[in-house]
């Protein structure tokens, strides 16, 4: 990262560091990941017994190995690694990998691209591909720097420069500059809480008033297109005037926080920074329990308020205690994300199996009794697709490190991305199983001539068993069971010359890429 930033950027990173910094227990020690992993634990099984559950098995190593390699890299992990992992005898060898998968570059690739899709509106993800390229590789330099969350947030929010050049100017740029979007974004985003209902009329639902809507939209009424810059380029500044007004009145709506006093009425201070300062502060009520909240939604497939964005009185958490410890301890450790997520993936809680606990009617979801199986994202998928068929290198150059090429991923991830849609629910149609059936990517990786895979195992040296345990370990993370590897066995050397069984292999490899254990995260 430059040692130069904006001096907008730095004004905020002075005060939210003056105002956030300090422990939540100034004379506490902090609790070590170890510590805090198992507190998690305890709170969780402390509800299954008040309710009577009880928690599925651990999930073996090599369900545990993929889950996590989804879930903290994007992609499932290679062959390779699956043999490696399996043939490690050591107790704490769960705990060394979630370490490994914190350290790779994947880790902030993945978790940008998350991101990105969480911060942008669902239509710029596909018609402005190249702009979305570039505010991901901003949000990846920010993760693989492990800067604290509450910076990235207040940067992104304090933003000027153009969207055009790859920064953070397209989170404003694709609401139109527009306050009232620019309101509801932010506020359903970064503090869970639903407010554009508020915006004609007073919130049927909740509390907030129309008032309170406009008020809060008016810390972006500033905002706008530098003077002289024309379309298509874009540069963001902040004017010295600019405010909201009540609709259907003349009335001129001041800044005000959202449940909280409003900020001092200096002309002189940029609106978007106040923002900033208070959102981020520890004294917002909201923020860290937000960004807590939605990176357990990330690895347990839904959060502990859910949906992760509609926090309030008709919504409680399902585990009020362990959020409010979450968060409380996010802001201790200075809101290091990636020091989150390490907490949660070595929770018992994480590691149990996704497998029915017995007959009869499941737990219900919230109960976190198991691990709910989820559906991959388009990226996991492709990504996946091609580490399976090891055809990685096949992959379209990036023209910056954690930038999403174009070309076929990008038409790819158009075609399977099916908009907001809960983890655990899937969402894909015909055209979605008709391109893993039959298009280009499938067709290519299941070739025995082309496939990566099918060429590598196809060295005279590999009897039909190894290459058949080679295909389970790439594909499915796992060895194939005694009576699979007989069943493929029996396909294989059933056909009567070389060729039919390299096809066979090919059919068994396009049987795998298609199957739920291959598309589902569980």
């Amino acid at each position: 990262m430059s040692l130069l930033r904006p001096l907008l950027s730095g004004l905020v990173l002075l005060c939210v560091m003056t105002v956030a910094s300090p422990p939540a227990h100034a004379d506490d020690e902090i609790r070590t990941t170890a510590e805090m992993s198992a507190r998690v634990d305890d709170l969780i099984e402390a509800r299954l017994r008040q309710d009577g559950v009880s928690p599925a098995a651990p999930a073996d190593d090599a369900q545990f190995l993929r889950r996590a390699s989804l879930d903290l890299n994007g992609v499932i992990p290679a062959g390779s690694e699956v043999s490696a992992f399996l043939e490690d005898s050591s107790a704490d060898k769960r705990a060394k990998l979630i370490d490994r998968l914190l350290a790779r570059p994947r880790y902030a690739t993945h978790l940008a691209q998350v991101w990105s899709k969480v911060l942008l509106p669902a239509a710029a993800q596909n018609e402005r591909a190249a702009e979305v390229a570039g505010f991901t590789a901003w949000l990846r330099r920010r993760f693989a720097e492990n800067i604290r969350y509450d910076i990235v947030v207040a940067d992104l929010l304090t933003t000027t420069g153009s969207s055009n050049r790859g920064g953070a100017a397209l989170f404003y740029t694709a609401s139109g500059l527009k306050p009232e979007e620019l309101a509801a974004s932010t506020s359903r985003i970064f503090l869970g809480v639903q407010i554009h209902c508020a915006q004609c009329h007073n919130h049927p639902f909740d509390h907030w008033r129309q008032e309170d809507f406009w008020s809060y939209a008016a810390f972006f009424a500033r905002v706008q297109q530098a003077p002289g810059v024309q379309p298509p380029e874009v540069e963001l500044v902040d004017a010295a005037a600019g405010e909201v007004m009540l609709p259907d009145t003349d009335r001129v709506i001041a800044p005000k926080y959202l449940g909280a006093e409003p900020p001092s009425e200096d002309a002189d201070v940029n609106r978007r920074r106040q923002l900033a300062i208070w959102l981020v502060s520890r004294d917002n009520p909201y923020f860290a329990r937000v960004a807590v909240n939605r990176v357990w939604a990330l690895l347990f497939g839904r959060g502990l308020v859910h949906p992760v964005d509609e926090f309030g009185e008709q919504n409680p958490p399902s585990h009020p205690q362990l959020l409010d410890e979450l968060a409380g301890y996010f802001v201790d450790i200075g809101y290091d994300l990636k020091e989150l997520f390490r907490v949660l993936a070595n929770t018992a809680a994480y590691q149990r199996s996704s497998a029915s606990l017995s007959e009869g009617e499941p737990p219900a979801p919230e109960a976190f009794a198991r691990m709910l199986v989820k559906t991959l994202s388009p990226e996991q998928l492709y990504d996946s697709l091609l580490r399976a068929a090891r055809r990685d290198e096949a992959a379209p150059a990036m023209a910056a490190p954690g930038l999403p090429p174009m070309g076929d991923r990008q038409q790819f991830l158009a075609r399977f991305n099916m908009g907001t849609h809960e983890a655990t629910e899937f969402a894909a149609g015909i055209p979605q199983v008709l391109a893993l059936m039959n298009g280009a990517l499938t067709d290519a990786a299941t070739d025995p001539l082309r496939g990566g895979i099918l060429l590598a195992i196809d060295a005279p040296f590999f009897s039909d068993a190894e290459r058949v345990e080679a295909l389970f370990l790439a594909v499915l993370s796992r060895e194939p069971s005694d009576a699979e590897r007989e069943q493929f066995m029996h396909y294989v050397q059933d056909k009567p010359n070389a060729d039919e069984r390299r096809q066979a292999l090919g059919d068994m490899l396009w049987a795998m890429l298609n199957s739920p254990e291959f598309i589902l995260n569980h």
